[in-house]
């Protein structure tokens, strides 16, 4: 007697991006298979701790919260050079990482645009000309607390973070266009 293992449905954002935003990319950029449409490769979440060369605890806090906002463990970044002025010596913990690939990625994505973008105070649209040569694209939180897992009344210090959306393909016109489609909200011209 065998026992079927149903399989675990496609993360929201990967179905449209699959059923919606292929098809719209191909005919837009007359694409003439569904692989050369740009994806989403990788998405990077960074958090630079510098104040935690006074206060240890920041770093602490800084990996915790990025695990519960990711679902990951993150990398501790160290310094690779000595820098007196700012009291740095090489090897210190300066920071951490997480990448993110597949179903944790496009779940990340889709809190990221349905959840803590609209908790951003005084938004009006994030910027067009945060791409780099490549197509990828970076954008900064000001602080943790716009993820809704993150309960505002426990934390001792609000703490920034960088998120790089690395695409496929090279192409800066491609890629936002890939972004819009995904639902990111870009300012208006």
């Amino acid at each position: 007697m065998s026992t079927a293992v149903a399989a675990k449905p496609k993360p929201r954002l990967q179905e449209k991006y699959e059923t919606l935003v292929v098809p719209e990319m191909m005919k837009k950029f007359a694409l003439t298979h569904r692989l050369a449409a740009p994806r989403i490769l990788k998405i990077v979440v960074n958090a630079g701790v510098g104040k935690a060369i006074e206060n240890k605890k920041r770093m602490d806090d800084a990996v915790r919260d990025i695990s519960i906002v990711t679902g990951q463990k993150p990398l501790i970044t160290r310094a690779k050079t000595a820098v007196s002025g700012f009291k740095l010596r090489k090897g210190m913990p300066i920071g951490c990482k997480v990448t993110l690939r597949g179903k944790r990625m496009y779940e990340f994505m889709d809190r990221l645009i349905s959840l803590a973008i609209p908790r951003i105070k005084d938004f009006r649209g994030l910027p067009r000309n945060s791409f780099d040569g490549q197509g990828n694209y970076t954008m900064g939180l000001e602080e943790q607390t716009v993820f809704p897992e993150i309960n505002a009344d426990t934390l001792e210090f609000t703490q920034g973070m960088d998120i790089t959306f690395v695409i496929s393909g090279g192409k800066k016109e491609q890629a936002f266009e890939l972004l819009r489609l995904m639902g990111m909200p870009f300012r208006a011209q």
